[in-house]
């Protein structure tokens, strides 16, 4: 799903960019690391939405397909 309409960011985009890391970073670090910077900030919310919901489940499942993330992931696919 798209979060950042202006720089056309999507949910995996940010989740790729979390990793593994079970540490909180603010949209700004993620931005900066993904090369563009908000613009209108209309994407803010959603971002922190997905950030906090990538703690929750960091190492939950490692990728194996068990928790919420994965199953979401593999339903918009």
């Amino acid at each position: 799903m798209i979060l950042c309409s202006c720089n056309v960011l999507s949910d995996r985009d940010i989740r790729e960019r979390l990793g593994d890391s079970p540490s909180r970073r603010s949209p700004g670090a993620l931005f900066r690391q993904l090369g563009c910077e908000p613009k209108c900030g209309r994407c803010i919310r959603n971002i922190l939405a997905t950030i906090d919901q990538h703690r929750a489940t960091a190492g939950e499942c490692a990728g194996e397909g068990a928790c919420d993330s994965c199953r979401a992931d593999e339903l918009a696919a």
